[in-house]
């Protein structure tokens, strides 16, 4: 009954006629348990049907919570037939996901493109996910990616959680909510009267809607457990229970006053998620319960029979699992572990079985640790976890205890989950052996490490990495090498600051005969920290230039870890100055992440590259990866935003990130993130001409070892002090910077030295270096320096009264920062060509600067040749979203065809 519900009503028949336009529409309704969420929902799907939708549900199930990809499964399942139209990529990592065939661990961005690609093919649809709260980790994941990117599709996703919930909410956050409250006492009152026969006093009536609290479940359910002399005598008074809790005791109630067979039969349903009448029956036939112990379960309201075993709300499953005794719930799972065929579904089968062991089974214990392998192999780490920790509990040999706990905690940790410090309590009771031991160690310090972000993380790697040494040796270069980006990357200058930890780097394991790309770089790295600069560039150009020989043999990089080192390769030919080493790296990284499908680590990779196209003045294109990264919702998402926002000297932007990133690096207790963010400020206030602001921004920034060890701080720090008239405290910059480009030796870091030189100076020597400044920068690929020190060299020019010089280099200044959209730059060389009686001119509109950063993305690779499923499978997007984008494109830029847009020139 949908009473009081004409305006969330409307909101849903809205998203229904978008979409049945053509549009996409996402929702997520939200409420606690009763509240009317299942009849609103059940309402849109008749109304969808009356439009000519297809419907498709899912919903979660709390005991399916711990099966990776089944929430997902059920939505797809109808779709499956046309998964052999996907690309091959998205095929196998679709099959891999639902167990159809054998493969690498799908990552879960790449299943959500395939599905993404199933949903969209035909239209209208609507897809409701019900007791989304429920459902497990992968799914939800995926399926909150595909509502962020259906685009243009005529698909219309709803998700249904309950308030309070224990789903990953975080999966969810941001899509737009409808937040159903309760009834008003009008209607309240109104459906009382349909759920109670006999006559009520205005007294009583009230009592029971104010309990109720507009909850329409409760006003339904309530008066059914009540006592008939309630009902003249006055309705007990509201207490402390929740109104959910207090349907769930009514659900509870009904079913205890059945008769013993219905009450087990009611158990052996809740047990059993998957809803399958039919296994439901063999497990009863196995309790010797007879089908004749439906009757009195369905009478009393509480579930139906038909195909599929359908409880009448949710609470009742929940109230009936509960309310069992511990002996019913695991005669329930062992009969439906006895009737689970093994071949088809072993997993439900080892899960049921798990939970009817009273103590520990190693038999039970073994099957689920099968299973965990199983899981993991589908990419489900969550499930893996839970399947490890309860064979960990069903183990009775201490140290195969220990062990399987140590695995589950390593999977918790993976699956991003809390208990993994509860599992190394577990394994570390023991016994373990020494190489068990090492990796408890190593656990225990990448968590402390992920969890804090402070100098503590560094230290434990450190002694994780000592333990390792002489077991194994590669494994401990690598966790010394962790120790030491983890120090970078902290920027924590103390006890665990970088020289600490590089000094203690030195007893590293020797590499091997033949040193791996990473061994190279903890070398060089640790040389570099220890020795000085000049003395660790030699040993850092041969690190990155074995990563650039792999270049030529990916399959060598894929099959080992080398890959995962690319972030801090790419991070590294930055500190050397080598800006094609960083673009070749950058660009790498990213395309080894999307052929493997490993997208949960392609923000890192493409964070690097935008970093280098904002640098090397490629503002749209930078863009265009911070939009790609986007779709995956992932921290390095706001570095690039905050770095672009700032080059392009937008303040708001810019200070909006900026106190995004800070409020998080606060709760991380991660340093570099505001770092990183003073950088970018220094960057806005001396595009904007606010010197003062940026030598504050641009100081703080230079504490950082991460930036200092990238060379972004240095030249904005120098650039500030002297601008502010304080060019005493560019004197440690200045230094560190012209010895590092001398070490160097390449045009980008001899080019800012020169640049930087030339503003401490004066006279002739300051002319000498803009002009050396200039000649440099042009043989690299840096474009914003070397438009910042035309504009430098021409506000020099400006001060010492050489006007027809100084309109030259600002002419240049203003046109290049103008074309890449360096717009506070741009502005403060309009500024100085004011000043010199000369008028800017405007920059000259282009056809493409109509299109959106997207829009500019998808013409660009279009003009390639790519067809629209390749472009879509590039930004992930649906090919039908590619085709609504190239509709507004071709109208946009006035043509008609592809073959048009090739012919265009797009920047």
């Amino acid at each position: 009954m949908l009473m009081g519900r004409r305006a969330e009503q409307a909101v849903l028949e809205q998203l229904l006629a978008r979409a049945q336009g053509g549009d996409s529409g996402v929702l997520v309704v939200r409420g606690e348990a009763g509240i009317g969420k299942s009849a609103l929902l059940q309402h849109m799907r008749e109304t969808a049907v009356a439009m000519g939708f297809a419907v498709q549900d899912a919903a979660g199930v709390e005991a399916e919570a711990e099966f990776a990809f089944a929430g997902l499964h059920q939505l797809c399942a109808p779709f499956l037939a046309r998964a052999v139209e996907l690309p091959e990529p998205q095929q196998a990592a679709l099959g891999v996901a639902f167990g159809l065939r054998e493969g690498a661990a799908p990552d879960r961005f790449l299943v959500g493109l395939a599905v993404l690609s199933l949903l969209a093919e035909d239209g209208p649809l609507l897809c409701v996910v019900d007791d989304a709260q429920w459902l497990d980790q992968a799914s939800a994941q995926v399926l909150a990616f595909v509502a962020r990117r259906v685009g243009a599709e005529r698909v219309v996703m709803v998700f249904v959680l309950r308030d309070p919930g224990a789903t990953d909410v975080e999966a969810f956050s941001g899509l737009p909510e409808l937040r159903l409250a309760g009834l008003g006492a009008s209607d309240a009152q109104t459906l009382l009267a349909t759920a109670v026969r006999a006559p009520l006093d205005d007294v009583v009536r009230d009592r029971i809607v104010a309990e109720a609290r507009g909850n329409p479940l409760a006003l339904l359910e309530l008066p059914r457990g009540a006592p008939a002399v309630q009902f003249a005598g006055g309705f007990e008074l509201p207490d402390v229970v929740s109104v959910p809790r207090r349907i769930e005791n009514g659900f509870q109630r009904r079913a205890n006053s059945l008769p013993a067979d219905a009450r087990m039969l009611l158990v052996v349903a809740a047990a059993e998620p998957t809803g399958d009448a039919a296994l439901l029956w063999r497990a009863a036939a196995e309790l010797g319960i007879a089908r004749e112990a439906a009757a009195p379960a369905e009478a009393a309201g509480l579930l139906e029979f038909d195909f599929r075993v359908r409880f009448r709300h949710p609470l009742v499953r929940s109230a009936v699992y509960r309310a069992a005794t511990p002996t019913d719930r695991r005669r329930a799972h062992g009969a439906l572990a006895a009737v689970t065929d093994q071949q088809v579904d072993p997993d439900r089968r080892a899960w049921h079985r798990a939970q009817a062991v009273v103590g520990t089974d190693e038999d039970a214990a073994a099957e689920l640790e099968r299973s965990a392998g199983r899981a993991r192999a589908r990419g489900g780490l969550a499930a893996a976890a839970a399947f490890l920790k309860r064979a960990a509990e069903l183990t009775p040999g201490p140290a195969v205890r220990a062990e399987r706990a140590l695995e589950a905690a390593h999977a918790k940790h993976e699956a991003g989950a809390p208990e993994a410090l509860e599992l190394l309590a577990v394994a570390a009771a023991g016994p373990l052996d020494a190489v068990a031991q090492a990796r408890l160690q190593l656990l225990n310090a990448r968590i402390a490490f992920h969890g804090a972000r402070g100098g503590e993380g560094p230290r434990m790697l450190l002694d994780a990495a000592k333990t390792l040494a002489p077991l194994d040796p590669a494994l401990s270069r690598e966790t010394y090498l962790d120790a030491l980006d983890a120090a970078i990357v902290t920027g924590d200058r103390g006890p665990g600051g970088v020289r600490a930890v590089a000094d203690a780097a030195r007893a590293a394991p020797a590499p091997p005969e033949s040193p791996r790309p990473v061994d190279l770089l903890l070398d060089g790295l640790v040389t570099t920290f220890t020795q000085g600069y000049a003395a660790g560039v030699p040993g850092l150009r041969r690190a990155l230039d074995a990563f650039n020989r792999h270049e030529r043999d990916d399959h060598a990089l894929n099959d080992g870890d080398d890959r995962r080192w690319l972030w801090l390769a790419g991070r590294t030919a930055m500190s050397v100055f080598d800006d094609q080493m960083v673009h070749a790296l950058a660009a790498r990284h990213v395309r080894l992440a999307r052929e493997a499908g490993a997208l949960a680590t392609l923000p890192a990779a493409l964070l690097v590259q935008s970093v280098m196209l904002v640098l090397s003045g490629d503002f749209s294109r930078a863009a265009e990866q911070t939009a790609i990264a986007a779709a995956t919702r992932t921290v390095p998402v706001l570095h690039g935003q905050l770095i672009l926002a700032a080059w392009r000297g937008r303040s708001d932007e810019t200070t909006e990130v900026h106190a995004t990133m800070v409020r998080d690096a606060v709760g991380r207790g991660g340093r570099t993130e505001d770092f990183l963010a003073q950088y970018a400020m220094a960057v806005l206030h001396n595009g904007l001409g606010d010197y003062p602001a940026a030598l504050v921004a641009a100081t703080r920034a230079f504490e950082s070892d991460e930036l200092t060890h990238s060379n972004l701080a240095h030249s904005e720090l120098i650039e500030a002090a002297c601008r502010s008239g304080r060019p005493e405290h560019a004197t440690a910059a200045l230094d560190q910077l012209s010895s590092r480009a001398l070490a160097s030796g390449t045009p980008w870091g001899l080019g800012l030295a020169a640049r930087s030189r030339a503003l401490v100076s004066t006279g002739p020597a300051a002319e000498e270096y803009y002009r050396e400044a200039i000649e440099q920068l042009r043989n690299c690929r840096v474009a914003t320096q070397l438009a910042r020190t035309h504009l430098v060299y021409g506000e020099w020019l400006r001060r010492q009264g050489r006007r027809q010089g100084a309109r030259q280099q600002l002419r240049t200044a203003h046109q290049m920062l103008s074309d890449m959209g360096a717009e506070a730059f741009a502005a403060r060389a309009a500024r100085e060509l004011r000043a010199t009686g000369e008028h800017p001119r405007s920059r000259s509109a282009q056809p493409s600067d109509a299109l959106t950063a997207q829009e500019l993305t998808i013409a660009r690779l279009v003009a390639t040749g790519a067809t629209s499923r390749e472009v879509g499978a590039q930004l992930f997007l649906s090919p039908r979203t590619i085709e609504a984008h190239l509709r507004s494109i071709f109208r946009k830029l006035s043509i008609t065809s592809r073959r048009q847009l090739r012919d265009l020139r797009l920047p």
